[in-house]
């Protein structure tokens, strides 16, 4: 007899696998099982054309932060990429026959699709998308892997797919969504390093001996004298100065740190920073109380109550916090802004007040004060740029964006610097395109600096507004971080 071929190699391991998918196929299509028959369907056809992983994204960008709205928009762009790939090149180069899924329960099967079988567009589509948020947002990315893996496995429990067109489905997501992050490198929003709070203890009376507090009763629309009466119960030996419309708080402030064991201050942020400057000066601590409208530094150092603040001073607890210097002379506790920033938060306001959403709140404040607001040409360290929104802040606010929001600490040693820079074709779209997208760092008209002095000059005077005050015509601002220099009661930063 004559002796047969060998057979080729690529062939047996192409017969073994196949063979080993269809097997595959019959143990989980084939297999009777309650739960994927109430699961797997509805699972499987959520994800038709895509409708599962558009709804997430339409989620993730409209409630979820800036890394979330980042990762909506990378996943979208990976899936429709992934799609275009699998569709109209994959499938028409390995034309796969799908499986014959007579035996698949009733509950399960759904009607096969015309397309062929390899790779399954559906488990593309969920691994690129997953993947994409998750190059972002790891969180969201990792409890999206699970429901990729669940789109992946429903494929094969409904007959609509082999195991094999599942795995090269993920295969090909998963590397469209790397090439993709090796084209577009995600955002990273760690830009600090700060080195832990420098915090002590000191020994105080328990009733208030020693504490000298400079009080505004008319600050935050009377506030001031709810939290006179407040000290006054709570700390029994404190000494209450009040506040006239003829005061000279500089001069009040003066006498007060010279005689005070511990210096205090109730008023708005104007006040606040009055008596923090001769704190500083005098090496002397300072208890905050709020007594102002907003109060945005005695919230960040865990002041937020009266109650809060007579805890910490009773336990002498100190934490040591950054302030900035306006030219050597002045002392900014919060932030400082030229240009159309003062009107963009007034408009924000006013739009908020009408119960709109923040987003559009923000864009319709944004849009208005880009039209209505003269830019001002200055030089930022030397470089000429006309901007029309510049925000200057004590330590690094919130996340990436237009829209500071709130620290976490006060004792990082920077400004946070961000400016718009006016000048450029349809600003406000692209402007907006990037901030949506959560790519707002990337853009040619926002601008973002952290930097321990930042130095403004210009050719004609411009406003420079800080802690809430309209602040004074400049024609050079030096701004200059003094790190750790104030020390304050407080909680937040001392736990």
């Amino acid at each position: 007899m004559p002796d047969h071929p060998a057979p080729h190699p690529l062939r047996t391991l192409h017969e073994g696998l196949s063979d080993l998918d269809r097997r595959l196929f019959d143990a989980v299509a084939v297999s009777p099982s309650p739960l994927l028959d109430l699961t797997m369907r509805p699972l499987s056809a959520a994800a038709d054309h895509s409708k599962l992983w558009m709804v997430i994204a339409a989620g993730l960008g409209g409630l979820g932060g800036l890394s979330s709205r980042r990762g909506a928009v990378r996943g979208v762009a990976t899936l429709a990429v992934t799609s275009l790939i699998v569709n109209q090149g994959l499938k028409r180069i390995y034309p796969r026959r799908r499986p014959v899924h007579d035996g698949v329960p009733a509950k399960r099967a759904r009607r096969q699709p015309t397309s062929t079988s390899f790779p399954s567009g559906h488990s593309a589509a969920a691994a690129a998308f997953a993947i994409g948020v998750g190059l972002e947002n790891r969180t969201a990315g990792y409890a999206l892997a699970c429901l990729a893996g669940a789109v992946g496995f429903s494929r094969v429990a409904t007959g609509a797919h082999y195991p094999g067109d599942v795995l090269a489905g993920f295969a090909v997501g998963a590397g469209v969504a790397v090439a993709g992050a090796r084209l577009v490198p995600p955002v990273d929003d760690s830009r600090t390093m700060t080195p832990e709070p420098t915090v002590e203890r000191i020994a105080t009376d328990q009733d208030g001996a020693g504490l000298v507090v400079v009080l505004n009763p008319a600050s935050g629309d009377g506030t001031g004298t709810r939290v006179a009466e407040e000290i006054r119960s709570t700390l029994p030996k404190a000494e209450i100065i009040e506040l006239d419309e003829d005061s000279d708080i500089e001069a009040v402030a003066t006498e007060a740190a010279e005689r005070a064991e511990f210096l205090g201050v109730a008023g708005g942020d104007g006040t606040v920073a009055t008596l923090a400057a001769h704190a500083v000066a005098a090496d002397k601590p300072l208890a905050v109380f709020p007594a102002g409208t907003f109060n945005h530094f005695a919230k960040d150092i865990g002041a937020e109550t009266v109650a809060a603040v007579v805890e910490s001073i009773r336990a002498g607890r100190l934490a040591h916090v950054d302030v900035v210097w306006l030219n050597d002379e002045k002392l900014l506790l919060n932030t400082a802004s030229i240009g159309a920033y003062p009107e963009f938060v007034r408009a924000r306001t006013r739009y908020q007040r009408r119960r709109i959403g923040r987003v559009t709140a923000t864009v319709r404040a944004l849009r208005r004060v880009l039209r209505h607001t003269a830019p001002v040409e200055v030089r930022i360290e030397g470089r000429p740029v006309t901007v029309s929104f510049f925000f200057l802040g004590n330590s690094m606010y919130g996340a990436p964006g237009f829209v500071p929001g709130r620290r976490t600490r006060i004792d990082d040693g920077v400004l946070d610097v961000r400016y718009l820079e006016d000048g450029h074709g349809n600003a406000t779209a692209r402007l907006f395109g990037s901030w949506i997208s959560g790519r707002i760092r990337n853009s040619k008209v926002y601008r973002e600096v952290q930097a321990p002095v930042v130095t403004i000059e210009a050719d004609e005077p411009f406003r420079v507004a800080h802690d809430g005050e309209a602040g004074e015509l400049h024609t050079r601002a030096r701004f200059r971080v003094d790190y750790r220099a104030l020390r304050v009661f407080g909680t937040s930063l001392t736990r």
